[in-house]
């Protein structure tokens, strides 16, 4: 007798589209910024008309919200799946040497986005701010699975430090238009954490 497995449904077309157009939302956000990302061009770039929109969104701040997340989740899978990737001593420094990568740098639009909306987060709304905050939270936790002092008191600290230095680097290094710079800041990024036994 074989065992019985729960049925999966596929998902409906609501349930398709609606995903279509959160994954077009976070690209937009993490490329154009929130104020950059409007309805009608997330409509647009997933085939849509603007007013099938509320048709899945009760505003534009609920697409907004799940569009954080979608972005926040993508971050801490990747960040997940590079440390998994790598031999468990070497998993953080993995994880920061992708993370200040120069393709990295080049694809906000796929890439991490607490380095792409950090500076606009203030201004957000609650919702907004909350679907971001939690997935903060998710890479920091991330970071201390892969502290090289885990399970000390310090290893909670040592990753708040660490985040804040990779998110900081990317941003300096996406902001200036200097080439030999971005990678100054990325290096010298770098060695300060082989410094810090990172």
């Amino acid at each position: 007798m074989r065992a019985s497995t729960p049925n999966r449904t596929a998902p409906s077309r609501k349930e398709a589209t609606h995903e279509r157009i959160v994954a077009a939302a976070a690209r937009a956000i993490r490329r154009s910024g929130y104020s950059g990302t409007g309805v009608a061009d997330i409509m647009k770039d997933v085939g849509l008309t603007h007013g099938g929109f509320y048709a899945h969104f009760a505003s534009r701040e609920a697409m907004l919200a799940e569009a954080a997340d979608r972005a926040g989740a993508e971050s801490v899978a990747t960040l997940t799946r590079v440390a998994a990737a790598a031999p468990p001593q070497d998993a953080l420094r993995s994880m920061i040497e992708f993370y200040l990568s120069n393709e990295h740098v080049k694809h906000a639009e796929t890439g991490c986005p607490i380095a792409a909306l950090g500076s606009e987060m203030p201004r957000q709304s609650a919702k907004v701010r909350r679907a971001a905050t939690r997935r903060i939270k998710e890479a920091i936790d991330v970071v201390v699975r892969h502290s090289p002092d885990q399970g000390t008191p310090r290893a909670y600290e040592h990753a708040l430090v660490t985040v804040a230095t990779m998110v900081g680097a990317l941003v300096l290094a996406r902001a200036v238009d200097d080439p030999k710079l971005s990678e100054a800041l990325r290096e010298a990024s770098l060695k300060y954490f082989d410094s810090a036994g990172t």
